[in-house]
């Protein structure tokens, strides 16, 4: 997601005090989340702030849109959420073998066959997470996009991974959910949302 640059961008940025920090990482040691492609941070945040026992990471490529997500994080003040200002390429040197579970929600479609590798459930992005996880491997994905979703269910379980629990219409499933702002508007327009949890060992 672009957004053009708000004004006050750089002094929000210059002022964050919850940026990752590979060194110091979070005062209390406990599981780590990661949501690539955090957007303006409502998912990350209600992650963190419903499961104060779990570290959260939020990842933006953007500053612009990091930017927005650090307004809204540093309101709460949460030992248990920190932000990477990245592209997801770069995290194994950033967090590497500490992640136990990551999030994809409506991530880019890419829809174009030339930009396939593009997709954060393309084989070489798959391969980057291997990176990452700690022990066993857990990727939760959300998509409003349905040629995104047959394609990463296919990249998933051709990469090793088992679906563990798959839906078209995740609103209609008993299955705890925390609404992006994304998610929000496309249920309001009565766009079904898909639904992977992916598992590998």
């Amino acid at each position: 997601m672009r957004l053009r640059n708000p004004k006050d961008k750089d002094e929000v940025i210059n002022s964050c005090t919850f940026f990752y920090n590979k060194e110091e990482g979070f005062s209390k040691e406990q599981p780590i989340h990661l949501e690539i492609g955090m957007g303006k941070g409502n998912f990350i945040l209600n992650m963190a702030l419903v499961h104060p026992n779990i570290n959260f990471i939020g990842v933006e490529k953007y500053s612009s849109v990091a930017s927005l997500a650090i307004k809204k994080i540093r309101e709460y003040d949460l030992p248990n959420l920190k932000i990477i200002i990245t592209d997801a390429k770069n995290l194994p040197l950033i967090i590497p073998k500490k992640v136990e579970c990551i999030y994809l929600n409506f991530s880019d479609p890419w829809p174009k066959d030339r930009h396939a590798k593009r997709r954060l459930t393309s084989p070489d992005y798959l391969k980057y997470y291997d990176d990452l996880f700690k022990n066993r491997a857990q990727i939760i994905m959300k998509t409003d996009n349905d040629n995104l979703f047959r394609y990463s269910l296919e990249t998933l379980q051709d990469y090793g991974y088992k679906l563990e629990k798959i839906s078209y219409d995740l609103h209609k499933e008993d299955i705890t959910n925390i609404m992006t702002e994304y998610e929000e508007r496309f249920t309001k327009e009565g766009i079904k949302i898909k639904y992977v949890h992916a598992t590998k060992n």
